[in-house]
């Protein structure tokens, strides 16, 4: 979905991206859930992409949830984090490596249309309303339809600053980990079991996946391998890197660092027309 390339996408362009949401559960005595995971994203890592498959692997051995939809949600621009590009840049990446890389993942870039900053509970509220107000949640063989839950998959860092008083509000703490739940992805150097001890509220909607194979790949580590023009190729997906390149981005912290892209598009523009040939302006893509 294509907007003027000098201007920033219009919240009136905006189609919720369902292609890949499973419309028929395999067990329908379980729970739908869709993960979603809010960030920055710049760029997306293939760290990024794992979360989402190892919690999927933890979530098949649970015996209340089945996975039916996962999605990335990019910041809003107004997060004003250091290296953060503009959330058309980002929005692209992360297009180009779920439909280029995976056949479950999608991008909403609702988040990042917004006018403003839009708090982590208000993300999930927004998934909430358009998976089970607007599709109607999950169609049973007997016709009935069944809410889906929508949960919030993070990083084991989120749980820490959770944990520090007065960084959330205790209302949004109370949407995100008592309305909705998470998974949080273990990282290497968190101490999630002391962080906790103060969400012992919600404990129960924590779900804690453990890393077998430890991945500490970073969007920072990435920015700094640009920057000092080293290659980031297996780092991240090589639709993202050639996207990069074709930019000019993250070469270091001027005009480049917050630019607009040169056009926008969502995963609900894939559906129609092959994704390489939207974005054959981005430079040589990967088939």
């Amino acid at each position: 979905m294509a907007t003027n390339p000098q201007m920033p996408p219009q919240v009136d362009a905006y189609v919720f991206p369902s292609h890949r949401i499973t419309r028929k559960m395999r067990d329908e005595s379980k729970t739908p859930v869709v993960l979603v995971a809010c960030g920055s994203f710049s760029p997306v890592t293939y760290l990024h992409l794992r979360m989402f498959e190892m919690a999927r692997d933890y979530i098949k051995q649970q015996p209340q949830f089945e996975v039916v939809g996962g999605y990335l949600s990019p910041v809003n621009d107004e997060y004003k984090k250091p290296g953060l590009l503009s959330a058309t840049h980002r929005v692209n990446m992360c297009t180009l490596a779920t439909e280029l890389t995976s056949n479950w993942l999608m991008v909403d870039p609702w988040e990042g249309l917004q006018a403003r900053y839009q708090p982590t509970a208000v993300v999930l509220d927004h998934f909430d309303h358009q998976v089970n107000e607007v599709l109607g949640g999950i169609e049973l063989t007997n016709g009935e339809r069944k809410r889906v839950r929508v949960m919030l998959l993070a990083g084991s860092d989120l749980i820490n600053t959770m944990s520090e008083p007065g960084v959330w509000s205790p209302s949004d703490l109370d949407r995100i980990l008592g309305r909705y739940g998470t998974f949080i992805i273990e990282r290497a150097g968190s101490d999630v079991d002391q962080a906790m001890e103060s969400l012992t509220p919600w404990r129960d909607n924590i779900y804690l996946v453990r890393q077998t194979i430890q991945n500490d790949v970073s969007s920072t580590k990435v920015r700094l391998f640009l920057k000092r023009g080293m290659s980031v190729r297996y780092l991240i997906p090589n639709p993202v890197v050639d996207y990069i390149e074709a930019n000019g981005l993250y070469l270091d912290d001027g005009p480049n660092s917050n630019a607009s892209g040169p056009t926008y598009f969502t995963t609900s523009s894939a559906i129609e027309t092959p994704l390489t040939q939207n974005l054959s302006m981005a430079g040589q893509m990967a088939s």
